[in-house]
């Protein structure tokens, strides 16, 4: 299949090139950066220099008029909805990687994104691509919002607790660190090595953009802060919730490890994972443990956020819609050290 991936000189969009250039069903074809366009690919990002050495970076609205079968787009939020609607119009499948079309309520992506959505009438055709939790869904979309981040690793941590209702669905606390590829390409002043080096940073207190797309999925209210912490990839999240029935921590294992038997991405461990347990690979892994003393449950999970928590879901997204094995061309491995 000839794929474009719009947005393809972020650290995303790079991620969607690398990984389809190991898939056997998809030929990268097409590659923009709007503020790069003209610049070759390998000369942007060097590590794709040897399996894309002809790809040049065109302007955005380049994918408007290439002969494509499938679009992965990855911009930041507010610039995919018009490139969308258009593609959808010529019959050509999207996995959209930002925010535009995971809330269903366009009040409600007004409110966290500060402007009104400009194509709400393609909301509801969206399906949300976290695999795990919408697998039936996903078959046969063409249009396809993958989950952000925060979303997947929190989702996956705590999904399998809520929807057995063993804990509140109310006064739920995330706390999560991100590498700072989580931020994008684009330098900022917390970017600067100077403040990142040797530093941790909460950002976005009580409003980040990620927290209504947590709410949707798991149907609960939570506290969400996240850490930026000086690593280039990883995502670990622990989430507390409070019990709703009496649970031992074997207990809560055995929960997500019957919940997870079918699910190759997601790893259960007994021990909490780390940061670095996931990175290079599509995987998530997950652990939980009760505290009996204050009847809290902690629930626990790592992934890199570029792979699961983007470019690989995004792909693993498709590969389902598509009938395709949901792991093929994907990483199940990861690096170390």
């Amino acid at each position: 299949m000839r794929v474009g991936v719009v947005g393809a000189s972020g650290y995303a969009g790079s991620e969607v090139v690398r990984l389809g250039g190991s898939h056997p069903d998809l030929e990268v074809v097409l590659v923009t950066g709007e503020s790069s366009a003209g610049v070759a690919l390998g000369a942007h990002v060097p590590a794709l220099a040897a399996r894309f050495p002809d790809l040049v970076l065109e302007a955005n609205e380049s994918v408007l008029e290439a002969e494509l079968d499938l679009v992965f787009l990855a911009l930041p939020h507010g610039k995919s909805q018009a490139l969308v609607a258009r593609l959808v119009e010529r019959g050509v499948a999207v996995v959209d990687l930002g925010a535009d079309f995971r809330l269903k309520d366009p009040a409600l992506y007004a409110a966290w994104y500060g402007e009104a959505h400009r194509e709400p009438g393609l909301l509801a055709r969206a399906v949300y691509g976290l695999v795990e939790r919408h697998r039936e869904e996903l078959v046969g979309a063409t249009l396809i919002a993958a989950p952000g981040c925060y979303p997947t690793a929190t989702a996956l941590a705590l999904g399998p607790f809520v929807d057995e209702g063993v804990v509140e669905r109310e006064g739920i606390v995330v706390d999560a660190l991100s590498g700072a590829s989580g931020a994008g390409r684009a330098t900022s002043d917390r970017l600067h090595f100077s403040r990142l080096a040797a530093n941790a940073e909460a950002y976005g207190l009580t409003r980040h953009r990620h927290t209504p797309e947590m709410e949707a999925e798991l149907a609960a209210s939570l506290l969400f802060t996240p850490h930026l912490v000086p690593v280039a990839r990883g995502m670990l999240v622990t989430a507390y919730a409070r019990l709703a029935e009496p649970l031992t921590t074997e207990a809560a294992l055995g929960l997500l490890a019957a919940r997870y038997a079918h699910d190759p991405c997601v790893v259960v461990t007994e021990s909490p994972p780390t940061l670095k347990d996931p990175v290079g690979s599509n995987l998530c892994f997950v652990s939980a443990a009760v505290d009996a003393r204050t009847g809290w449950l902690v629930a626990m999970s790592s992934i890199d956020n570029l792979v699961k928590g983007a470019a690989g879901q995004a792909l693993q997204a498709w590969n389902v819609a598509s009938g395709r094995p949901e792991t093929l061309g994907l990483p199940l491995t990861g690096v170390t050290p």
